[in-house]
């Protein structure tokens, strides 16, 4: 399949907004390709050239781009810099760029789908000396045969920014509409792989029989289980007659997988963080079966018997190096709470019987891996759970989950069989779009930062508010720090970033607000942390902002 189609079809979905419209272009694209390619398509279309899980990363900042851009259309990097400014994209300036280009390269050929994806995807297995360099090479090889549509395109991919309106939902609705398959079947599938690529696939099998085998898997990663916020713990129980209660800890979610010898330890954004917890993987291979499993738990830090900042577990996860002096100093727990899959997939099951599985594999290691703490809760014995939700908060944790006890599991669903009761209120998981420099002392720091949610039809990112407290001089150096790396335009002291930076704000209150593209905006907004075990797919979309605006 040559690239140039590909392109037209991201052009067309690009000038749409409208959610019909880019489900009948992507549904006519994916009856058109053939079965075998449909997975790379399919990836391509998200944007991504590994999926979500994977742990293969391209490597390549915007300022290795724009060297590589530098050397095939033969200007400067300060000029390519400019075209930015005044596009405000990387692909929309890398089009203009290359619709000028003088230098001509010879014995070109035209761009293949197969051809592009098979190079961006060696970037990532390029390391060692002079590894920049050759990953210029690779970029050079590819840009230097495109043209100004393709660069527009290839450019964004590389960056993983592709901005052409097209999430998750649309993907399952192309592939349901293409292969005539029910779109709940299409979903499930989804639900349980992770893997729309390989969904597609086998839907567009004639009759498409091989969707309802498809099924969780240990080693692929499926989407958490979301909870909502209950009004009350007695409200809560009483709405769902018999609840399991739970300790709220405040660390970092994650779902370990056994499959034969490996395990593989994965954070709620299905980042694999196996290397730098080895703690954790030593204790799990102590406390769990050599079974292939999939479990569910928390991981906290505990410092003098109390649970210690967040930010304490942002440096294990995030450290690559030194490990073995931090875990030392930054001691880490795991608390398990519930079972996807042992010996066979358990998440149609109750969570009763989950539960009970759980607590027939685990051996605990007081103080590494436990069992979370828990109580079986109804009408009738309602304070158990207010004993819990005191005796959490005493301990220095969030507060209780409360969880419907003959629920299934369902990934990436937030639904009302999960609930969470917080001391503190709640909080919205925000991405940073751009910020604004302070002034006087702190001209050199960001000291206001332009947040949005996803729209859910589109998938856009939309404004919500700007925040500017809550972060000490510290954080906000490291921040500004940041941003400067991922900045796509300037403009005085305002600049616009690609959205990596997740932030969880509290407020005041939500309020309607023509001001920002959501229509609504926060009062009084405060940073409470910064949110690396989050990825872009998981902040808070606008009509969860509306639902909380309404309640």
């Amino acid at each position: 399949m040559l690239y140039i189609e590909l392109a037209e079809v991201y052009r067309k979905l690009e000038s749409t907004t409208k959610r019909l419209e880019k489900t009948d272009i992507l549904a006519e694209l994916f009856s058109s390709v053939e079965r075998d390619l449909l997975p790379v398509v399919t990836l391509l279309m998200l944007g991504r050239v590994f999926p979500i899980w994977s742990e293969e990363e391209l490597g390549v900042g915007i300022k290795l781009l724009m060297r590589a851009i530098s050397t095939v259309v033969g200007v400067s990097v300060d000029e390519i810099e400019d075209a930015m400014r005044e596009e405000g994209d990387i692909g929309l300036a890398s089009e203009k760029l290359f619709s000028k280009k003088t230098q001509t390269t010879f014995f070109s050929q035209p761009l293949t789908v197969e051809f592009v994806y098979d190079k961006l995807r060696s970037l990532a297995f390029v390391t060692g000396e002079r590894a920049q360099s050759r990953k210029i090479g690779i970029l050079v090889e590819v840009l230097s045969q495109a043209k100004p549509l393709e660069a527009r395109y290839i450019t964004r991919t590389v960056l993983e920014e592709l901005r052409v309106g097209v999430a998750e939902g649309i993907i399952r609705d192309a592939i349901s509409r293409a292969s005539g398959a029910d779109p709940a079947l299409v979903e499930r599938a989804h639900m349980l792989t992770n893997d729309l690529g390989m969904v597609a696939a086998v839907a567009m099998e004639e009759g498409n029989p091989g969707l309802e085998k498809l099924n969780l898997e240990p080693g692929r990663p499926v989407k958490p289980m979301l909870a909502q916020l209950a009004e009350s713990i007695e409200s809560a129980i009483e709405d769902l007659g018999r609840a399991f209660c739970e300790t709220k800890y405040d660390g970092i979610r994650v779902q370990i997988h056994r499959k034969g010898d490996e395990i593989s330890i994965f954070t709620r954004r299905l980042e694999n963080i196996t290397a730098a917890v080895p703690d954790i993987l030593e204790g799990v291979e102590r406390a769990l079966p050599d079974e292939d499993y999939i479990v569910e738990g928390e991981i906290i830090v505990t410092i003098e018997g109390r649970p210690a900042s967040f930010q304490y577990i942002l440096q294990r996860v995030r450290r690559k190096y030194d490990i073995e002096r931090l875990r030392r100093k930054v001691p880490l727990s795991l608390f398990l709470f519930d079972v996807l899959y042992y010996e066979r997939p358990l998440i149609d099951e109750p969570l009763r019987e989950r539960r009970r599985v759980l607590e027939s594999i685990i051996s605990e290691i007081p103080g590494e891996i436990e069992a979370s703490r828990m109580v079986d809760v109804g009408p009738d014995n309602v304070d158990e759970a207010l004993w819990l939700f005191r005796e959490s908060i005493r301990e220095g944790h969030e507060g209780i989950m409360i969880k419907d006890t003959e629920s299934p599991y369902i990934p990436g669903i937030r639904g009302k069989k999960m609930l969470k009761f917080k001391a503190e209120p709640e909080t919205l998981d925000l991405i940073v779009v751009g910020g604004t420099y302070g002034r006087g002392k702190r001209a050199h720091l960001i000291g206001s930062y332009l947040l949005a949610a996803r729209d859910d039809d589109t998938g856009e990112l939309v404004t919500v508010a700007h925040v500017a407290t809550g972060l000490d001089d510290e954080t906000l150096q490291e921040l500004s720090e940041r941003m400067e790396n991922l900045a796509i335009e300037r403009k005085g002291r305002k600049l616009s970033v690609r959205p990596e930076i997740i932030l969880e704000v509290a407020y005041s209150e939500i309020v309607r607000s023509p001001e920002y593209e959501s229509g609504y905006s926060l009062r009084f907004p405060v940073v409470k942390r910064i949110r690396d075990d989050l990825s872009p797919e998981d902040i808070d979309t606008v009509s969860r902002i509306e639902s909380m605006f309404r309640a």
